[in-house]
């Protein structure tokens, strides 16, 4: 009996990684990718990017290529951080679509719901101030210096200073 389970158990750990995809097979969708990123760079005359591919919830592939600046020797790896502004826009309306698929915020609702301790200037903008409108950029603010990449700040005190901020525009 003794045996018996032993070789049940052996055979199992023997016969387990057939049943899963192999490293190769898993990198399969991904060939080309390397060749295709450098070509890319050399068109484009990008000097450097980070990559990351992330499929349920794991990463997948990550890798840098190139250098962080021109003229410099430092190679960029999946580690280094960009600034990269605006084109966070298009990755935050996406996961907030993600939420509201969700149902777990609405585009209606108040910012204060969702942001707290969040306080504008305007009581009257802080209370009507809708998660559309700040993707819209309807809120009236100004320019988002608080949130420049090299900003001192952390999150709460971003969040903290921005009560104080006067608006440049009508809000909506």
């Amino acid at each position: 009996m003794k045996h018996s389970s032993r070789a049940v158990v052996l055979g199992f750990l023997l016969l387990f990684p057939l049943l899963a995809p192999t490293a190769e097979a898993q990198r399969a969708p991904l060939r080309g990718l390397d060749a295709y990123i450098e070509r890319a760079m050399r068109e484009w005359q990008v000097p450097g990017l980070a990559v990351a591919v992330v499929k349920n919830d794991s990463v997948v592939f990550a890798r840098g290529y190139g250098v962080r600046e021109i003229g410099r020797p430092e190679r960029v790896d999946e580690h280094t951080v960009f600034a990269i502004a605006s084109t966070t826009k298009a990755m935050t309306a996406a996961t907030l679509g993600m939420l509201v698929d969700e149902g777990k915020l609405k585009w209606d609702d108040p910012a204060a719901q969702h942001l707290r301790g969040f306080q504008l200037s305007d009581p009257y903008v802080t209370r009507e101030l809708a998660v559309r409108d700040l993707l819209s950029h309807r809120s009236g603010l100004p320019r988002g210096d608080l949130l420049w990449w090299a900003s001192p700040y952390t999150r709460a005190e971003v969040l903290q200073r921005v009560r104080h901020l006067q608006p440049d525009r009508s809000f909506r």
